[in-house]
């Protein structure tokens, strides 16, 4: 949404807005049932169904996003779904718009679904037509299961630029990345908690798996296995090429409680969130240990994560004004 443009051409939103979107629309997206009543009307619903129902996300994400299409975001994207009819991941990316119109969907659609988080959101249907009249039907839910750290699919999308010889990358080769620059932002994990455990787990049918006091272990496996083998790849290909301060992930992977739930919209848990986001800012750079899987601080030269933003932040405007002096149509590659 932050690449989607306003009615003067502008960006919808400002990267400061984002705070204030959550706090007003997640506990609509994320009613909350309180009490032991409640409570069991939430396993309940676990049981028989998503949690939620989405109307209300559906509701404001195509208000806000109303008509605006792929093809009209301001910055180049790449979104990734997955296709519980193909099997396969499904990949909105701004690059691949331009020679496949049946990809060229409405952006709200494609928000909603990779939103789709499987037990918590309804699975979403839609369809568009290329430029020959031909209907191409989308069955998605979360790109998360496939791409929880998308990270990768973005590298990969440029990468495929970089062979086709577009422009905006020259002169760089295939694979060079040590020209790259990634920032990849996790949502944070529970790593430390250690919830799960193989003599707890041993016992546990379809049931248990998909609902054990009041989380998804099975969700939290996959998410987790996916954005953490993403995190050590880019983590060591980065450094076997002695460029690892071009790719910083900022991460908290000792979130406890509620804090580390996907779905407690409460007035308390958001402001907590948000506390824990700015605290993550004045934290040291940190990066994956790879036998652990924790994460752990680097030299002190990088500083914290507030300031390897700025430093990436003065990079990016110096690679803008470049690319504007050669091409002024030229537009920056961002990851959702």
């Amino acid at each position: 949404m932050l690449t989607a443009p306003n009615e003067e051409n502008r960006p919808m939103f400002a990267a400061k807005d984002i705070k204030d979107f959550y706090v007003k629309h997640s506990p609509k997206i994320f009613p909350q049932c309180g009490g032991p009543l409640g409570q069991a009307a939430k396993i309940l619903r676990a049981i028989s169904g998503p949690r939620y129902n989405g109307k209300y996300l559906h509701e404001i994400v195509r208000r806000k996003l109303g008509n605006t299409k792929l093809r009209q975001t301001l910055t180049n994207v790449v979104i990734p779904t997955f296709d519980i009819k193909r099997l396969q991941p499904t990949i909105f990316s701004s690059y691949e718009v331009k020679n496949n119109s049946s990809l060229d969907a409405l952006l709200s659609d494609i928000c909603i679904g990779t939103s789709a988080a499987p037990t918590y959101l309804p699975s979403y249907f839609f369809q568009t037509k290329d430029s020959d009249g031909s209907v191409r039907e989308f069955n998605l839910i979360d790109g998360g299961v496939a791409a929880n750290n998308p990270a990768l699919v973005a590298m990969g999308e440029v990468t495929k630029e970089v062979f086709k010889g577009n422009p905006d990358f020259f002169p760089i080769k295939p694979m060079d990345y040590c020209r790259f620059l990634v920032i990849s932002l996790g949502t944070g994990s529970s790593k430390g908690e250690e919830r799960y455990n193989a003599k707890q787990a041993k016992g546990w049918g379809v049931l248990s798996w998909l609902l054990s006091n009041g989380s998804n272990p099975l969700v939290d496996v996959f998410m987790q296995a996916s954005a953490d083998m993403v995190d050590i790849h880019i983590s060591v290909a980065f450094q076997a090429l002695h460029s690892s301060r071009n790719y910083l992930r900022i991460e908290d992977d000792v979130l406890t409680g509620t804090i580390a739930s996907v779905d407690i919209a409460t007035k308390e848990n958001l402001e907590n969130l948000d506390k824990v986001g700015e605290d993550l800012l004045k934290k040291p750079v940190s990066r994956v240990n790879l036998e652990t899987g924790h994460f752990e601080p680097v030299d002190k030269g990088e500083g914290t994560n507030e300031e390897a933003l700025i430093r990436f932040a003065k990079l990016l405007s110096e690679e803008r004004r470049l690319r504007e002096a050669r091409s002024p149509y030229s537009r920056l590659t961002w990851s959702m």
